[in-house]
């Protein structure tokens, strides 16, 4: 038995089965409905409730607060109907609505940016063209393995503009057998299955104030996304890049970003190492605490975070606590299968 969801950013009412989340269901039937984690943790699929009841799975209180919570906010991705609701999403300035796509891609290449990251590059041969805004994920399978949540890193091709192929960066993580496939078996010539786009914390391409671009360890994917559309589109705000990894060897694509520094006056990029092994003249400490430390004005500014939940919430938190609106904080935190299966266990 199913229950009638109307969602007011769209045109139709959607059809929400016995148990499934409004999410769910939103995703199945082709909204472009605004998430990120699906599990209550990140917050991007917080929504008002205008009408109707709610069951709310277990979510972070840092996703959704009990003082929003009394507000009438929920999160789509744990709120179950109990009858015929109406709901609206929480997005201020625009929502990504590219058509949903399911590609066979070819590996083009496989190379080694740390120890445990590698960047692979996927050639699209059919389901094309994958449209997407800098910032945005992807469902990848790899081999006979269960797809997998991974950020595009390449600038999203435009009628030819942009990178013809997507680029991935994906860390190897005790436990997780599609990472430890890339790391140890993925070969160029392999067939691999994407399905996309997915996310909210996308850039904001009307966005004329400042933008804090924070990424820790393979949240680079998405942020390199990010900040390189943001230059060729010629935003000519200032940008600001930080990276946080915890030593010399978990940094990658430096000289890269050196080189766009070089050539964009509007940017800077800052590595910040929390862990070092050994005596070093880079920034040193927390990458979030770096930002705070350098920045003194956040007014009219927007914040992109990728990464660790804890550097990312720790980040959001901070900025949030320096006068940043929770609106202008775009959010995505890599959470592995095992995090996810935690949280929905709670």
């Amino acid at each position: 038995m199913s229950v009638t969801v109307t969602v007011r950013q769209w045109p139709t009412p959607i059809a929400v089965e016995a148990g499934q989340t409004v999410l769910e269901a939103a995703i199945a039937q082709g909204l472009p409905y605004p998430h990120g984690c699906r599990s209550g943790n990140c917050g991007a699929c917080k929504s008002r409730l205008h009408a109707g009841e709610v069951e709310m799975s277990p979510y972070s209180e840092y996703a959704l607060t009990e003082e929003e919570r009394a507000q009438g906010l929920v999160l789509a991705c744990r709120a179950v109907p109990y009858g015929d609701a109406e709901l609206s999403w929480l997005e201020p300035d625009e929502v990504a609505t590219h058509p949903l796509r399911d590609l066979v891609c070819r590996v083009s290449a496989v190379d080694v940016a740390t120890h445990d990251i590698k960047r692979v590059r996927l050639a699209i041969e059919s389901g094309g063209p994958l449209t997407f805004s800098a910032g945005q994920y992807a469902a990848v399978g790899f081999g006979n393995l269960p797809p997998r949540d991974y950020s595009m890193a390449n600038v999203p091709d435009r009628d030819g503009q942009g990178d013809p192929e997507l680029e991935f960066h994906i860390r190897h993580v005790a436990g997780g057998a599609s990472s430890a496939y890339v790391a140890k078996a993925l070969r160029p010539g392999e067939t691999v299955r994407v399905q996309g786009p997915y996310g909210s914390s996308f850039l904001r391409e009307q966005h004329t104030g400042p933008i804090l671009a924070i990424a820790g360890g393979s949240g680079l994917a998405p942020i390199k996304s990010i900040v390189e559309t943001a230059l060729e589109l010629g935003m000519k705000q200032p940008i600001h890049l930080y990276f946080g990894v915890r030593d010399e060897r978990d940094l990658y694509l430096e000289e890269h970003f050196r080189a766009l520094e070089g050539r964009h006056p509007n940017l800077r990029f800052t590595p910040v190492l929390s862990e070092p092994r050994a005596p070093t003249r880079r920034r040193t400490g927390f990458v979030h605490q770096a930002v705070t430390q350098d920045v003194a004005d956040f007014d009219g500014a927007k914040a992109y975070i990728a990464g660790p939940p804890v550097m990312v919430e720790a980040a959001s938190a901070l900025l949030e606590g320096r006068g940043l609106r929770r609106e202008d904080i775009h959010a995505d935190a890599f959470y592995t299968e095992a995090e996810r299966a935690a949280v929905g266990a709670r």
